[in-house]
């Protein structure tokens, strides 16, 4: 079940948006995918820029770990250093990586779509598909792929800022460790925990109590079960316990899609 969550986290908005295309293209079959015509022609914009966006945010998660230096808080005037794992954090490594991956989605996405070419003129040569054809070129494919992959890095970056803000990021304070929820879930701080006068220390009380005996002398297994019981002190390290990481991609993913299909709407001047 966790796992389908996530899948629908980062692809629901492609799956419709691909139903959607396959329903239009059942009503007006196309042979291959043209030049800005009609809406039809923006829904693939905004199904590549949903995988890109999800694999950039991958690659950046996964990979940016491997950066030698602390994450920085996006969401933080500062930019001050933060446990790495914590959601809004962001290193150059990992910007990087998320690049990487958005890249090669977009490239292979572009690889397999059937791109219209471009019409031939009446004396033998080409009609630009800026000139008003309706197939593409070579430029025109160029920055087409420059700019969905510079989108998709983009999309790891709201990411970040997103869960920065609304999802928070749990530290346990023993080991100094973010503490990561299943499958995307909250992680939340018990009030046990948060009460530093209550249940906690009532417990540690009694604990020490049995085993401290008659002689009344503490002893370093007493110390030892109460951290078994009771596990890690967790405080908030940043943002507001509002969404979970499934819904703070799928946000992400709404974003981004739409995004990419509005600026692609007004630059072919699709009515």
């Amino acid at each position: 079940m966790l796992t389908f969550c996530v899948v629908l986290a980062n692809s629901l908005v492609a799956t419709v948006l691909a139903l959607l295309h396959a329903y239009t293209l059942s009503r007006e079959p196309e042979a291959c995918y043209g030049w800005g015509r009609t809406l039809q022609d923006v829904l693939p914009i905004g199904i590549i820029a949903n995988y890109a966006s999800v694999a950039a945010d991958t690659f950046s998660s996964e990979l940016g770990i491997l950066s030698t230096h602390d994450p920085r808080l996006i969401t933080s005037p500062t930019l001050r250093r933060v446990p790495r794992g914590t959601n809004g954090g962001v290193t150059l490594w990992g910007l990087f990586a998320g690049l990487l991956g958005s890249l090669i989605v977009v490239v292979t996405a572009l690889f397999f779509t059937p791109f219209c070419p471009v019409q031939q003129g009446s004396f033998g040569g080409t009609l630009s598909s800026l000139e008003g054809g309706a197939g593409w070129g070579w430029e025109e494919k160029k920055y087409l792929a420059i700019y969905l992959t510079i989108w998709g890095a983009l999309g790891s970056v709201l990411d970040s800022v997103l869960g920065g803000l609304f999802q928070q990021s749990v530290k346990d304070t023993r080991t100094g460790r973010i503490v990561e929820g299943e499958g995307g879930r909250k992680v939340l701080v018990s009030k046990a925990e948060a009460d530093p006068q209550g249940l906690h220390y009532r417990k540690t009380a009694e604990v020490r109590a049995a085993v401290i005996g008659h002689e009344g002398k503490k002893s370093v297994p007493a110390l030892q079960k109460t951290d078994e019981l009771h596990g890690p002190m967790r405080v908030a390290e940043s943002g507001w316990a509002i969404l979970d990481n499934n819904e703070v991609n799928f946000l992400m993913a709404v974003n981004m899609s739409l995004g990419a299909m509005l600026i692609a709407t007004r630059y072919w001047d699709i009515k």
